[in-house]
């Protein structure tokens, strides 16, 4: 679930806040990988390094979050699905079919 934070945070309009207890842990733990920069508070509990923090404030991707990004597919730079597809023409179908008309006969300009 931390990547899917980190494709969000790449995503989005930096700097990004962060006020629920699981996202703080989980930019903690991406910028303790060196993947963010990140203003985080210190743990209310210094023993579990976990606690309520305010908010946590996500200032840039480093180079190596966006690799890793990268060898996860993104971004996602692939063309929507419809612009490939070719147009579909729709022709009616007379029944009974006409008979084949005659050639016409060439006319003489003057």
């Amino acid at each position: 679930m931390t990547m899917n934070l980190l494709r969000q945070i790449a995503s989005s309009r930096l700097p990004v806040s962060f006020y629920r207890t699981e996202d703080i842990d989980q930019v903690r733990i991406l910028r303790a990988a060196g993947l963010v920069v990140a203003l985080i508070p210190a743990p209310s509990n210094p023993l579990t390094l976990s606690g309520d923090g305010l908010a946590a404030q996500v200032l840039a991707v480093t180079q190596k979050g966006r690799e890793e990004l990268a060898r996860f597919d993104y971004p996602e730079a692939r063309p929507p699905l419809w612009r490939k597809r070719m147009p579909r023409i729709f022709t009616k179908h007379r029944w009974p079919p006409r008979p084949p008309s005659e050639p016409a006969a060439p006319t003489r300009m003057q």
